[in-house]
């Protein structure tokens, strides 16, 4: 199908495609891709850019899902300007071949930028998951910001996860009939893998031999990934963790990124602490153990201030700003930064403060009751049938 040119007419069962590429995306699309292959008012098809090639096929492999396109954009040290070219072809290839109804993307990365890109250019419209999240700062983080502003710019259904999303979208100008507040699927997600742990446990059990040698210490969760803490907030995250870990009833558990700017940083700098684990990323159902056994996470994540709340996990952001303000007004996360004199000293007001830390502990989480895919289903089916 030609730029310019809108998919055929059609009654249910709709043509859905989803399109994701990292496993963030694979995480909170999942359940939806569930719920909508199991709904005989739609046929979903499935492409997946592999923008995180080896953490996208462990989940897609958990979740059972098997992708009817894959693009496999990812190359060495490839720039954000060529990785979204490549996809923007490689997205628009697909959607002339599948000719769906009506295209889901999920969050901020640049496959969602592109595939929402792709779609307009063929009059498809496009319904995005987890929309509205906003920092106000277009370089924190960074270029995910912009990537959901220009999203916004575009959707046709607005799936926003919180009350406070839906008002940044109406801020904006977005109708405010186009936009619908679901919860968000990570929510959904965790009680799915929660729920097929407790079925297997062996799905979860290869955090055993450190649960061992832990046993009795107070194990701090890790994960940093983000662009903009590169650099010099790389090294004061590594001097934080290396002050954490010199408390003996502590310990650090950091699945790290394989990005070689995280990588290099974590490896000289941590390797060889007898506190510290530094061990490859986890898969889901080993990521959701983390999680439980954690008494707190020290993240730059965004997932992650949604997913540990669920848990009843206080978590530390190390960003300036977050585009999940919703998490710090209802006391369940903590903006820290990257200075590692302020992230020592909130870890140790957590560790030491029983008051501060049930506080955060307890807190309600904002980010959704494990129904959101559910309910984007059936919004998805009403406008399917109003528009036929």
């Amino acid at each position: 199908m030609p730029c310019g040119m809108t998919a055929p007419s059609r009654t249910l069962p709709a043509r859905i495609l989803v399109v994701f590429g990292t496993r963030p995306e694979a995480i909170k699309l999942f359940p939806v891709i569930h719920a909508l292959k199991a709904d005989p008012r739609f046929e979903c098809v499935v492409c997946v850019s592999a923008q995180h090639r080896q953490m996208l096929d462990q989940v897609l492999e958990i979740a059972g899902i098997v992708p009817d396109h894959d693009l496999d954009v990812m190359q060495p040290d490839q720039t954000l300007d060529a990785l979204t070219a490549n996809l923007l072809t490689g997205l628009g290839k697909v959607m002339d071949t599948a000719r769906p109804d009506r295209v889901i993307v999920q969050g901020d990365t640049a496959t969602a930028m592109a595939g929402a890109l792709a779609a307009y250019y063929r009059k498809l419209p496009v319904d995005h998951v987890e929309a509205g999240l906003r920092s106000g700062n277009i370089h924190h983080p960074w270029p995910e910001e912009v990537n959901r502003k220009i999203i916004g710019g575009m959707a046709s259904l607005h799936f926003a996860p919180t009350e406070t999303a839906r008002n940044a979208l109406v801020k904006e100008n977005v109708d405010p009939a186009r936009v619908h507040v679901t919860g968000n699927t990570v929510i959904d997600a965790l009680h799915w893998v929660t729920a097929e742990i407790g079925h297997e446990p062996s799905l979860a059990a290869g955090l055993a031999e450190l649960e061992a040698r832990f046993a009795g210490k107070r194990i701090i969760g890790v994960t940093s990934h983000r662009r903009e803490n590169f650099g010099e907030g790389m090294e004061q995250i590594a001097t934080a963790i290396r002050r954490i870990a010199e408390r003996s009833d502590t310990a650090v558990i950091f699945p790290v990124h394989l990005n070689p700017n995280v990588r290099k940083v974590m490896n000289e700098r941590l390797s060889g602490l007898d506190n510290v684990a530094l061990i490859e990323p986890l898969d889901y159902p080993h990521f959701a153990r983390l999680l439980a056994i954690a008494e707190i996470m020290l993240t730059d994540s965004g997932g992650v201030q949604e997913e540990a709340p669920a848990l009843g996990k206080p978590v530390l952001v190390m960003r300036e700003t977050t585009e999940r303000p919703e998490g710090v007004a209802a006391g369940t996360a903590k903006l820290v930064g990257t200075s590692a004199k302020t992230i020592v000293s909130e870890i140790s007001t957590l560790l030491d403060d029983k008051e501060a830390y049930e506080a955060m502990a307890r807190a309600h989480n904002p980010f959704g009751d494990g129904q959101t895919s559910r309910r984007i289903v059936e919004l998805l089916a009403d406008e399917v049938r109003h528009q036929a």
